[in-house]
């Protein structure tokens, strides 16, 4: 049981064509899409192009048709688009069991292993360079923010993720031709 909506003019004759007609807009949408809420998702962003639409001052049955056309335009490309997320999408069960080439459990520990290398290396570096280069490296923040927050050059704060990079590097470089030896 749904209540008429009551509107007031419109200033646009093809705002008010729409408003008139807007039942039947979203019939049409929700024909293509096979949704009725996407078919009003589709009807809504008619409404906002047709705001920044140029006025037309023809007949109001080539207004009709204009509607009709804009509202079946967006509704296929709303269509198409849902059919390729689905097609590229798929539940979380399926994201978890992909296969990850070459991840035998000897990599994986060897892997675990260098990256607990470079944590320890990490924490043996002065807390200013280690925040340097964990601000850069894993948090994506310019070097110009970082040297700002720190109050020093943007040079120096090159140099110091340089040192924090060379250290891991050194750090993890003497690990794995320990493990190596090892094997």
């Amino acid at each position: 049981m749904t209540e008429p909506v009551t509107t007031g003019r419109c200033d646009s004759p093809l705002l008010q064509a729409f408003v008139d007609n807007r039942t039947i807009l979203v019939k049409i949408a929700a024909r293509i899409t096979g949704c009725r809420s996407r078919a009003e998702d589709v009807v809504q962003d008619a409404y906002f192009r047709l705001q920044s639409a140029p006025t037309i001052t023809s007949s109001f049955k080539a207004q009709l048709s204009y509607l009709f056309q804009i509202v079946r335009n967006l509704a296929i490309d709303h269509y198409r688009k849902q059919a390729l997320e689905l097609k590229y999408s798929g539940t979380e069960e399926e994201g978890l069991n992909v296969v990850i080439h070459g991840a035998s459990p000897e990599t994986s520990h060897i892997n675990f292993n260098t990256l607990e290398n470079i944590a320890d290396a990490l924490t043996q570096l002065p807390q200013r360079t280690r925040y340097a280069f964990e601000m850069y490296r894993l948090h994506g923040v310019p070097q110009k923010d970082i040297a700002k927050e720190l109050g020093v050059s943007p040079t120096l704060v090159n140099f110091m993720i340089r040192d924090a990079l060379v250290h891991c590097r050194k750090v993890s470089g003497n690990h794995s031709d320990t493990f190596a030896r090892r094997v």
